[in-house]
């Protein structure tokens, strides 16, 4: 007999409060018309723990002593973990072909530290370290990758450093060859390349998780804003700002503006891609 799981109604008012919460606590925020994904999303939790209604999942967030364990299960169930290597590759070629060399004639001996903020199952810190590779960076600097995702089950498909065919779609195949080893029907990333990047979990909204890994140079914060409210993108922002050294350079995805929401960093177009600036 097939099981068919129960179905939960999410009314308004509970959504609301609901939303809020999550709004507060991730910067994640679901307009009105998005009831339905965030109800389909949270659905298996409140199943899990035998509640027939949202508010009973609610009062749990909010107050029960469980709460900062049951966190982890919200914040992994809401991540879009969507990504690819070699994604929005023009940035990182700014990064690797100006960024990095301007870094090291200013400073020969000083590490350069780079922040993949919002890095979800590791695409993109590998294609830093791949694409530094390939320019023979690592043989003769020290260069430190830090990445960092909300979602802990993301953070540990990143160390485990397997990927399926479609993360592939953008990466050219001899990069494929060179970095990749079928296993399993899988794909894993060069242990060398892999042992480049420093993995952990972070919420981008929680300035304490944050702080530390702000104080670089540059941050790779891509294609996660456009899941922020503005309010929540402003205050993530201004964490960047406090942390980051002058100059710093902030990267966002080619789809996400900053223009109205901060003053603190200035866009440039730095080899061919645009960079957000902080410059004071």
């Amino acid at each position: 007999m097939q099981f068919i799981p129960p179905t939960h109604s999410l009314p308004e008012n509970t959504f609301i409060l609901l939303r809020d919460f999550i709004h507060e606590r991730t910067g994640a925020y679901y307009e009105s018309d998005k009831r339905n994904i965030l109800m389909d999303k949270l659905s298996p939790r409140l199943s899990a723990h035998g509640f027939e209604s949202f508010l009973d999942y609610y009062y749990l967030l909010k107050y029960d002593t469980a709460a900062d364990e049951e966190w982890k299960y919200v914040i992994n169930a809401l991540s879009v973990q969507e990504t690819f290597f070699w994604r929005e590759i023009d940035q990182i070629k700014a990064l690797v072909d100006v960024l990095v060399p301007q870094h090291f004639t200013d400073y020969p001996h000083k590490p350069l530290k780079i922040w993949s903020a919002a890095c979800a199952s590791g695409e993109e810190p590998l294609t830093i370290a791949i694409a530094l590779n390939e320019a023979g960076w690592f043989g003769r600097a020290p260069i430190q990758i830090y990445a960092s995702d909300a979602s802990p089950s993301a953070i540990a498909k990143a160390i485990q450093g397997l990927y399926r065919e479609r993360a592939f779609r953008n990466l050219p195949p001899t990069l494929k060859a060179k970095y990749f080893q079928e296993e399993s029907g899988y794909w894993r990333i060069s242990p060398e390349i892999h042992s480049r990047i420093h993995w952990e979990t972070a919420n981008l909204v929680v300035e304490t998780e944050i702080k530390p890994l702000a104080a670089v140079p540059i941050i790779f914060c891509r294609n996660v804003f456009i899941y922020f409210s503005d309010r929540a993108i402003s205050k993530t922002i201004q964490l960047f700002n406090a942390a980051m050294p002058t100059p710093g350079y902030l990267f966002v995805g080619v789809s996400e503006s900053l223009l109205k929401l901060t003053a603190d960093f200035e866009l440039q177009e730095i080899g061919g891609a645009f960079v957000y600036v902080k410059q004071k």
